[in-house]
C-alpha cells in the first residue's frame, strides 16, 4: 500500500472556501534532480486565491492541491541519482511557477515534490513563519529596488500600497540601501504608521493630491523611478507625477482586486505625457521573472533575500497560523480588509507518510 498524505485540493475553479476539500493522497515520488520536501508552513497569498478563482496569469487542470508560490520544510528523499542537500535538511522551496512553463506543485499539502534548483538551505535561527515567506513578498521588493529600476543612493523612490507587505519591505531595504522614499496611502490612519516604519514622506490620496504633493516633495529634479501595486486612475497619476523619462514599474492592480472583468483592468494613462515626456510604463510579474532567469541568478537573488531577513534588514511579519483543517477561516482572512496579519498554513511533524 502507498504511503498517503493530507492535501488541500480544489475540485475546480471557483471561490476557495466553496471548491477547497481536504484529502488524501499518495505521497509523490522525486524523479532525478528532484527532492521530496516534507512541508511544515506555507502561507495564503492573495495571488494563490485568483489562481483557484481562475483569474491568474496561468490555467491549472482541476482537481489541483492549492499554494502555487512558496514553503518551508526538510527533505526527506532525493530522486535517482541527484545531488542536492542532505535528507533532513531545512529548505525554503520557490514553488513559483517557471511562466512560460507548467504549474509547479501545490504546497498546500503535507509533501511535495521540487526541482533541486529550486531549493534553499536556510538556518535554524530563521523561523518557519519567516522563512516560509521569503521566496515571494521580499524577493519582489528587492528585485523591484535593485533588478528592475537600479534605484542609486540618494535618489528618490515613489511607490503605491506602501502600507501592503511589500511596501513595508520596499521601506526596510531603500533605507538600507540610502534611498530616500514617497509613500502612497489611501487611509489617513495609515500616514503615521508608514513614517514609523521608516518611510521618508508619505502621501494620503484621501485629502491629498497625488501629482502636486511630489512635485512639492521632490523640487525641481522630480522622481525618475517608482513602482505601483495599484493600477487605475493611481497607477496614471503616478506615471503623471514623474519627471520627463520617468519609468514605474506595475506590479500588482489592488484597485480592481474584486474585478472579474478582464477588460476593466485598465491603467488610464496621458498620452501627452507618456509621448512628449517620453515615460515609460512596463510591468513586472515574479512568476514570469522565474521563467526567464536562470537558476543560477535565481539562486543568487534568494540568497540575498535570506541573508537580508536572517541579518534583521528585512523583517517579515510572523503571520497567524491555521491547520488545513481550518482552511475555510483561513482563505477568509487572506483577503479581510487591512487584517494586518498573513495566514500560514502549518503542518504539525508527524511520524511521516501513513
Amino acid at each position: 500500500m502507498s504511503p498517503s498524505m493530507r492535501a488541500l485540493v480544489a475540485v475546480k475553479a471557483g471561490e476557495p472556501a466553496d471548491v477547497l476539500r481536504l484529502e488524501s493522497r499518495p505521497v509523490p515520488t522525486p524523479k532525478s534532480g528532484q527532492a521530496l520536501v516534507r512541508v511544515s508552513a506555507t502561507p495564503i497569498h492573495a495571488s494563490d486565491l485568483h489562481v483557484l478563482r481562475g483569474r491568474y496569469g496561468f490555467s491549472l487542470d482541476f482537481p489541483a492541491v492549492g499554494g502555487r508560490m512558496e514553503c518551508v520544510g526538510r527533505v526527506a528523499a532525493l530522486g535517482p541519482g541527484t545531488d542536492g542537500p542532505k535528507a533532513g535538511e531545512r529548505v525554503v522551496v520557490a514553488a513559483i511557477p517557471a511562466v512560460p512553463g507548467p504549474p509547479a506543485s501545490g504546497t498546500w499539502q503535507e509533501y511535495l515534490v521540487a526541482d533541486t534548483s529550486r531549493l534553499l538551505p536556510v538556518p535554524d535561527r530563521l523561523s518557519d513563519a519567516a522563512a516560509c515567506q521569503l521566496a515571494v513578498n521580499p524577493l519582489t521588493a528587492l528585485l523591484l529596488v535593485t533588478r528592475e529600476l537600479g534605484v542609486q543612493p540618494g535618489e528618490w523612490l515613489l511607490q503605491t500600497a506602501a502600507g501592503s507587505t511589500v511596501g513595508r519591505l520596499v521601506i526596510q531595504l531603500c533605507g538600507h540601501l540610502g534611498i530616500r522614499t514617497i509613500n502612497v496611502v489611501r487611509r489617513r490612519a495609515a500616514v503615521e504608521e508608514i513614517a514609523a516604519v521608516g518611510g521618508d514622506e508619505v502621501i494620503c490620496t484621501e485629502d491629498e493630491d497625488l501629482v502636486r504633493r511630489v512635485a512639492e516633495i521632490a523640487g525641481p529634479g522630480g522622481v525618475r523611478k517608482a513602482v505601483d501595486c495599484v493600477a487605475g486612475p493611481v497607477g496614471a497619476q503616478v506615471s503623471q507625477a514623474l519627471a520627463p523619462g520617468g519609468e514605474v514599474v506595475v506590479y500588482g492592480a489592488l484597485s480592481t482586486h474584486r474585478q472579474t472583468d478582464p477588460a476593466a483592468l485598465t491603467i488610464p494613462l496621458q498620452a501627452r505625457s507618456v509621448i512628449y515626456e517620453t515615460k515609460v510604463v512596463r510591468g513586472f510579474w515574479l512568476n514570469r521573472w522565474f521563467g526567464t532567469t536562470s537558476p543560477g541568478i535565481a539562486s543568487q537573488a534568494l540568497s540575498q533575500v535570506r541573508d537580508l531577513v536572517a541579518d534583521g534588514v528585512l523583517a517579515i511579519p510572523r503571520g497567524r497560523p491555521f491547520p488545513l483543517e481550518h482552511f475555510t477561516e483561513a482563505v477568509s482572512l487572506a483577503e479581510a480588509p487591512a487584517h494586518g496579519t498573513k495566514p500560514l498554513f502549518v503542518l504539525d511533524e508527524g511520524p511521516g507518510p501513513s
